[in-house]
């Protein structure tokens, strides 16, 4: 009897097609529009109780980190990247593309709403290590640092709720723990000009080429160069007299070089025209965000291929199998002529 040559054609057409429109699925489940998910606890229900937190909490960075219009525009023009939503919003599932709030909310540091509390207690993520997950330059500054070699971390010195100091002037932290070394430095000229710690120890120069995804130094590494120096005494650094210029202070200098170093500064000297250099490299990034969807529909319908190929592989190697033992099974059923 002649063995039927199995699988068709058809079927391994309507195999493959799925296999594509499966891999189509897991691309658009990685490029889908965000949005926020209904139903999920709002900031306001533990403001209810945490009135004192609530407060600090609204007007911080955290809490404005997804609404904010210079973000907004930024991430709007370069195709709403989902990769920004994970420092942004609070929750986000890059599968998705859905997140659970807007900006960074309790659940962000304190995990999932317990049904329990109070007056079960809330947990809280506050080490170094966790909050360096979104401030990666501050991180990695931290991590040269003498304070990361005595383990004084972020909450030893900012309040999380809303990223202020702890102390209402900022040396007055510093003293806080480095009184016992103030002496000399109490003696110091800068000290009598007004020149305080934070003023030199925090100082930022701006990098030459700011950075397309706008994480700039924060200062965090508390070290003094040649640089910090310079923001001040321009002219005479070596001229081997008493410097003109330091009366003007450090703290002078650092309010008109730090808003250099937003990001809607950058913008706008790109918009208008006079930064060529960053316009290239937004055009640089727009092109990589064209190329990343490219390869990720490539992905999708090599995935698709795949699975659609091994799918008919396994369904055609089955479907043979069983005729092969139905066709067994009916020659052995077959008389056996005798002469």
């Amino acid at each position: 009897m002649e063995r039927t040559k199995l699988p068709t054609f058809l079927t391994l057409i309507t195999l493959l097609l799925a296999g594509l429109l499966l891999g189509a699925g897991v691309v658009a489940a990685q490029d889908a529009e965000p949005g926020q998910v209904e139903g999920e606890p709002r900031p306001e229900d533990c403001g209810a109780c945490h009135l004192n937190i609530d407060a600090r909490w609204r007007d911080s960075a955290h809490a404005h980190a997804f609404d904010d219009p210079v973000f907004q525009e930024w991430w709007t023009g370069q195709g709403k990247p989902g990769d920004c939503l994970l420092c942004h919003t609070t929750g986000y599932v890059p599968a998705t593309g859905e997140f659970k709030a807007e900006g960074i909310t309790c659940e962000a540091c304190h995990g999932e709403v317990n049904p329990e509390h109070p007056p079960a207690i809330i947990p809280v993520r506050g080490d170094t290590e966790y909050c360096g997950t979104c401030h990666t330059p501050t991180l990695s500054e931290w991590r040269l640092s003498s304070h990361a070699k005595a383990g004084i971390g972020c909450v030893s010195c900012h309040d999380p709720h809303d990223q202020l100091p702890l102390f209402t002037v900022a040396d007055d932290m510093c003293i806080n723990c480095h009184q016992d070394s103030m002496e000399d430095y109490l003696e110091d000229i800068h000290i009598q000009e007004g020149v305080g710690c934070v003023d030199c120890h925090t100082l930022v120069i701006p990098p030459e080429e700011m950075p397309i995804d706008g994480l700039v130094p924060t200062g965090h590494q508390f070290t003094i160069t040649p640089a910090t120096c310079i923001a001040c005494h321009t002219d005479a650094l070596h001229a081997g007299f008493s410097l003109p210029g330091w009366e003007r202070g450090a703290s002078a200098v650092r309010r008109e070089i730090t808003p250099t170093l937003t990001l809607e500064t950058r913008y706008t000297t790109a918009v208008n025209g006079n930064g060529a250099g960053l316009q290239q490299q937004v055009q640089a990034l727009e092109a990589a965000l064209a190329s990343r969807t490219i390869t990720t529909l490539f992905q999708g319908g090599v995935i698709g291929l795949a699975l659609g190929g091994t799918t008919s592989w396994i369904v055609a190697h089955n479907v043979r199998r069983r005729r092969l033992e139905a066709e067994d099974e009916a020659e052995a059923d077959e008389p056996v002529d005798e002469e």
